[in-house]
């Protein structure tokens, strides 16, 4: 019987995390590109977005994300497509991700006074730059506490990508405990490494909160 050390444990499990952070990163970046464009389009108010975008929310709001990486696994391979799980995995948390913060974003700009958009309007300013000019900056400040919040969100949950057979930490996990027999060990250090992940995101979240409410 081999001996696994701690260490060999760590080791093991730190490989793992470069991909749970990939997979964190391609997610919040794609999902944060697809959620504007379809915040800007329901804002413009083009015609069907408004009806297309709700329905869009409310489907991947309303549905499980487990269910939401099975279907794109197995219903892409039914359509034909094989996708290995890190693809299935990226597309699923990705459409995931854009769906909450497409909602997040807009809470953020309805909280904008009224007052603040008649008086772009009465600079005759176009759409886009009412947004980049007066809209987008306020809220900015308001976005970045529930935007990273989200993100903290994203990270744990890739841990569900597991059930597809996609090697992250979760897996990696399990796999280690299995060839180990030490699973409370191996399951105390998965935890502590998402919490390593996830705390210097959220307390990074509460300075730049500081720093914009003070418009440094």
């Amino acid at each position: 019987m081999v001996d696994f050390t701690l260490w060999d444990i760590l080791r093991n499990l730190l490989l793992a995390a470069r991909w749970t952070v990939a997979l964190s990163l391609l997610a919040f970046v794609g999902g944060g590109l697809v959620g504007m464009a379809l915040l800007l389009a329901r804002l413009a108010k083009w015609p069907g977005a408004g009806a297309f975008v709700a329905g869009y929310v409310q489907l991947f709001q309303g549905t499980p994300l487990l269910m939401q990486l099975f279907l794109a696994y197995f219903g892409l391979a039914l359509l034909g497509l094989q996708v290995s799980a890190w693809t299935a995995a990226a597309l699923a948390l990705t459409l995931y991700t854009s769906a909450f913060l497409a909602e997040i974003w807009r809470g953020c700009v309805e909280a904008i006074p009224r007052g603040q958009w008649e008086a772009a309007d009465s600079l005759a300013l176009s759409f886009g730059e009412k947004m980049r000019h007066v809209i987008g900056p306020q809220a900015l400040r308001i976005a970045v506490a529930p935007t990273v919040g989200f993100l903290v969100q994203v990270i744990k949950g890739t841990a569900l990508a597991s059930v597809i057979g996609f090697i992250e930490m979760t897996k990696a996990g399990t796999m280690i405990a299995n060839a180990t027999f030490q699973p409370f060990t191996v399951y105390a250090c998965v935890a502590l490494l998402y919490f390593a992940l996830c705390w210097p995101v959220s307390a990074a979240s509460r300075r730049l909160e500081r720093k914009l409410a003070h418009g440094h």
